[in-house]
């Protein structure tokens, strides 16, 4: 009997992570997908990404609810309005398992219609530690699932001490490592022509996100950065923030500095291969990003981590943490292009994320698993 799953996208960077994950289920011979794209994928200020899905050929669903405002507010809103929209879609396409990934609101909505509707939710990236409203709603989705899919064994252990049944908590690693540690991405050579690059000049990725908590402060920590890496001899490409609360105010403030700023690029968006080739040549990624500790440790990728936004999540030697200044931001962008003790600490970093197999580790537990009503019938394992 064929399982349909049904993947819940919402960013560019979710749907970048889950490709080889999707692409394996698409292949089974006993699996159906198809993918729901919202959200930021439909929006032109944010550079369209649902063409990526388009291009890659999957059974594709567009719900249009969008970041209407630059507020907090217009976040619970989004969650509300993307409930009602995802509930009339879900009950045409009768999938027999939804599929989450992470902590973002499409995925908290996702979870909360599968749950009401009966249909079994599978949740991965569940059991990690950060800070702002992430972390919540992370543990808010962990709680509505039925099915955990970690990415390591201490967030494993944490969705158990959460009172989850052991039996249905599998650990798969990152499924963003795997076209990271097979090499499909982007070649150097096609990236320095496209993006202007100079191979012999160090190269800086900025990738900075709005932390819920400060929304007030996004422009000015934006600012701050940008006006760091400026002092620096070196070539920046700075790819726009999410379209969480503040991320606006973030974009103008980019957009004004890389005008001003000739050595200054910025990006709507990167398709994901060019993403992870940037991140094999680049010289440091700078930012709040997850991508800085789960994905740029298995490229030996110094990364100047910024303010809360990752805050107690597992991490390897890789990462400097700093504070939102411009004067703390330069001097750990100079440690991380020039302290000898540092860079040999990142030669020798491994990854606790996982070794790049996770599509077929996820992709053998959707086969065994028998969603039946004993799957959604949750209990607490206290």
């Amino acid at each position: 009997m064929t399982k349909k799953i049904l993947y819940i996208s919402g960013t560019r960077a979710d749907y970048g992570l889950m490709r080889s994950v999707l692409s394996r289920i698409h292949e089974a011979p006993d699996l159906e997908l198809e993918i729901i794209a919202t959200g930021m994928h439909l929006m032109p200020d944010f550079g369209n990404s649902v063409d990526e899905i388009v291009a890659d050929g999957f059974t594709l669903h567009r719900i249009p609810v969008l970041h209407e405002e630059d507020t907090r507010e217009s976040m619970a809103t989004f969650i509300g309005n993307l409930i009602v929209a995802l509930t009339k879609k879900v009950q045409k396409i009768r999938p027999d398992l939804i599929l989450l990934l992470g902590d973002r609101g499409e995925m908290l909505a996702g979870a909360i219609v599968g749950t009401y509707a009966g249909i079994p939710v599978a949740h991965l990236h569940g059991g990690e530690v950060t800070s702002t409203v992430d972390e919540p709603v992370r543990h808010a989705i962990t709680k509505l699932a039925h099915l955990h899919l970690p990415a390591t064994r201490k967030s494993a252990r944490r969705i158990i001490r959460m009172g989850e049944d052991p039996s249905w908590v599998h650990v798969v690693g990152a499924p963003g490592l795997e076209p990271i540690l097979s090499g499909t991405f982007t070649p150097m050579e096609e990236l320095v022509r496209k993006y202007r690059i100079t191979p012999d000049k160090p190269l800086v990725l900025v990738v900075q996100h709005p932390v819920s908590a400060e929304v007030a402060n996004a422009a000015g920590q934006m600012l701050a950065t940008l006006e760091a890496v400026s002092d620096l001899p070196v070539q920046v490409l700075v790819v726009y923030p999410n379209a969480d609360a503040g991320g606006r105010k973030m974009i103008v403030v980019i957009e004004e500095f890389s005008w001003k700023q000739g050595s200054v690029q910025a990006h709507k968006n990167l398709p994901h291969d060019d993403y992870l080739g940037l991140l094999k040549i680049a010289s440091v990624l700078i930012g709040n990003s997850s991508s800085g500790i789960i994905e740029a440790p298995s490229f030996h990728l110094p990364v100047v981590n910024i303010g809360t936004r990752q805050e107690g999540r597992e991490r390897s030697g890789n990462v400097i943490n700093t504070g939102y200044t411009r004067h703390e931001i330069a001097a750990s962008i100079e440690k991380a292009l020039s302290d000898t003790d540092f860079l040999d600490k990142v030669r020798r970093c491994k990854n606790p994320y996982g070794k790049g197999d996770s599509s077929k580790r996820i992709v053998e537990v959707l086969r065994q698993v028998d969603f039946t009503k004993t799957c959604i019938q949750k209990k607490n394992f206290y």
